[in-house]
């Protein structure tokens, strides 16, 4: 009763004008408002490695091929068939009479063009382990055209369904990079009419979209998404009746925000995990503690991490056995060592390594307050004390990759891709998301990316795995349960590949 008390007290307080989102939307007015806490530097796809930037660029750019959130198969989307030519070539056939939102045809030129791009190393992507397999490509004519791959690779099809939407190749050579960010167009169910790079994102129906599209054409008009500093504003913002859709909000509301008249909540357990990565290659400073593995192995021990996701991330998370997700292919669950909650164990470590009364350190986090609250009393029962940094998703990971952070909480989606080579290559590829620096990790995944029997790459896979955890590289906390607030006026489906498909949505 009182979580339920105070979302009441914040919704009066939302009426009365206490937030900063207007309330000029909602059904009558046929726009759907989204909130969020994540500000997106930059809206073109392969410079931000946000999930909501990847969001973002599912509503109004498609790809090649669509995954179908149900049963995971491959639908045509703009490609209307494909088949393996050998194992290093994919061919696609394309689909005819698609238009980008500015008018100008899709054809083969605008893939070759997208896969020049993201292949170059000079484009500094974001995340460059999406594409690490991918060697070029080549148009066969207008309508079709091949992908070609440095060796075989697999999982081809799961990266190009899901984090290779295609650009407009005359529009974005004549206004450059930042131009498309300012202003981007794509083939997507929605067109963007306004980026303002703080604090808003505005989508309009393309009513020019393709028949045949998995997608379908949007029932709701307008999409609105506001980009909020905090958790309480996006809560605020729901209660308030000016924002029609939030999500991974604190579990501990989501009774209370069901129990509203006004509102529904929903929760789905996704790919994401909850992750904490030490700094074993000592970049934040040579005196580091945490460049000794019994360090690294006493924080380990310290964590309860079954009481942490049964109690703070809820609704049936789970403790996942390395840094990966259950399912994913090469996720090897003998690679777990041994790290049970143990707080004598922790003590113990501590001593060896030279450190009976613990030390000071920070945690930069860039997931919820109250998660990197209870790892920061789990420590301090131990004798470390750490100081926690909170910031928005995209500061904490400038900070990260600065190198100037001891410890780092943050989450991995994996962009939904059921295979280790989508989490395991961006944090541990000897770049600048990797906290351990370990060369025999990079190897090995290297390797099992780059075979086509499936033996070899779990054997590759297991191997790297089984040092990371060894070592306490990488603390896999708990799975996300990803939780939906919305207007009860909303239609909207959760799915566990945590893509919020706005596209699909209806007013009842």
């Amino acid at each position: 009763m009182r979580k339920l008390a105070w979302l009441a007290a914040v919704a009066v307080a939302a009426a009365g004008g206490l937030t900063t989102i207007p309330a000029a939307a909602q059904k009558s007015a046929d726009t759907l408002r989204v909130a969020w806490r994540d500000q997106i530097a930059d809206v073109d796809p392969y410079f931000n490695n946000l999930r909501t930037g990847l969001v973002v660029a599912h509503q109004a750019m498609d790809g090649l091929v669509y995954r179908d959130p149900n049963d995971l198969s491959m639908k045509p989307l703009l490609a209307t068939a494909w088949k393996w030519v050998d194992d290093t070539t994919l061919e696609f056939e394309l689909r005819h009479g698609v238009t980008f939102h500015n008018g100008d045809p899709f054809t083969a030129a605008d893939v070759v063009y997208t896969v020049g791009v993201i292949t170059d190393p000079k484009s500094m992507l974001s995340v460059p382990s999406n594409f690490t397999w991918l060697a070029g490509a080549e148009a066969i004519d207008d309508f079709h055209v091949r992908l070609k791959l440095k060796s075989a690779f697999p999982a081809a099809l799961q990266y190009i369904a899901f984090v290779m939407p295609i650009y407009p190749k005359a529009y974005r050579e004549r206004v450059g990079h930042d131009g498309f960010s300012k202003a981007p167009i794509g083939t997507g169910p929605y067109k963007i009419t306004r980026v303002d790079n703080v604090s808003e994102i505005d989508l309009e129906r393309f009513d020019g979209y393709y028949d045949g599209s998995p997608k379908g054409h949007p029932p709701i008009r307008r999409l609105v998404i506001r980009e909020v500093n905090d958790a309480t504003s996006e809560l605020t913002a729901l209660l308030g009746g000016q924002a029609d859709w939030i999500w991974q909000f604190n579990p501990d509301q989501f009774d209370a925000i069901a129990a509203m008249p006004t509102l529904t909540a929903l929760r789905h357990e996704s790919m994401r995990l909850a992750l904490l990565s030490l700094d074993a290659a000592g970049r934040s400073g040579a005196a580091n503690p945490l460049t000794n593995v019994l360090v690294r192995r006493a924080i380990f021990h310290a964590i309860d991490r079954p009481t942490f996701a049964k109690q703070l991330v809820q609704g049936g998370a789970r403790v996942p056995d390395g840094p990966c997700y259950f399912t994913q292919f090469g996720c090897d669950a003998a690679a777990e060592v041994q790290y049970g909650y143990d707080p004598a164990k922790a003590k113990a470590l501590l001593a060896e390594a030279g450190y009976p009364n613990g030390f000071d350190t920070e945690i930069v986090n860039g997931i919820l307050p109250q998660w990197a609250g209870a790892v920061q009393n789990y420590l301090a029962a131990v004798g470390i004390r750490a100081k926690v940094s909170t910031l928005q998703a995209t500061p904490a990971i400038t900070r990260y990759e600065k190198g100037d952070v001891p410890m780092y909480m943050s989450s991995w989606g994996s962009y939904s891709i059921n295979d280790v080579s989508a989490i395991l290559p961006y944090w541990f590829s000897s770049n600048v998301d990797d906290a351990a620096q370990d060369k025999e990790v990079t190897a090995l995944l290297r390797q099992g990316g780059s075979v086509v029997d499936p033996a070899a790459r779990r054997q590759a896979y297991s191997a790297a795995l089984h040092r990371i955890t060894d070592q306490a590289y990488m603390l896999p906390l708990s799975t996300y349960v990803t939780t939906y607030g919305l207007s009860r006026q909303l239609n909207f489906t959760a799915y566990a590949d945590e893509m919020p498909r706005f596209y699909e949505c209806t007013w009842k």
